[in-house]
């Protein structure tokens, strides 16, 4: 397995566990669905009580992995196949790979300028890839 495959494996996996840290959020504040949940989604959230503000990042951090992940994972596999697979695309996989990861943290503590540094960051490791595709 090549090292940009391997990275979009690791993000794949981050982003289907991000949704982890919203539901303990859902759970630390509103307790254990009930079986009504199932029939009535709906029902899991009507309260006056409001979710505590690190299980709505986290929830908007789960939102964003999965819009991002679509992109870099097909610039990854376009990379693959059209045997464009640098070291420069491999530092870029690895790179979005960690920035990923700092930015479900950076959202979770509510760093907001320090989340559009390393949101941005991770988009221009995707430019990088798309440049290195085309030359």
């Amino acid at each position: 397995m090549t090292t940009a495959l391997f990275y979009l494996a690791l993000t794949a996996l981050l982003t289907a566990t991000l949704w982890v840290p919203y539901v303990v959020a859902l759970g630390q504040t509103y307790g254990p669905p009930g079986p009504e949940i199932y029939t009535d989604p709906r029902t899991a959230t009507k309260t006056e009580k409001p979710l505590a503000l690190w299980g709505v990042r986290a929830y908007r951090a789960h939102l964003n992995a999965v819009e991002a992940f679509a992109p870099f994972a097909a610039l990854v596999l376009i990379a693959h196949i059209v045997n464009k697979e640098t070291a420069t695309v491999a530092f870029c996989a690895m790179s979005f790979f960690w920035l990923r990861l700092a930015h479900a943290i950076v959202m979770y503590l509510g760093l907001a300028y320090i989340r559009t540094i390393v949101f941005t960051l991770g988009w221009i490791a995707e430019i990088v890839i798309f440049w290195a595709i085309l030359s």
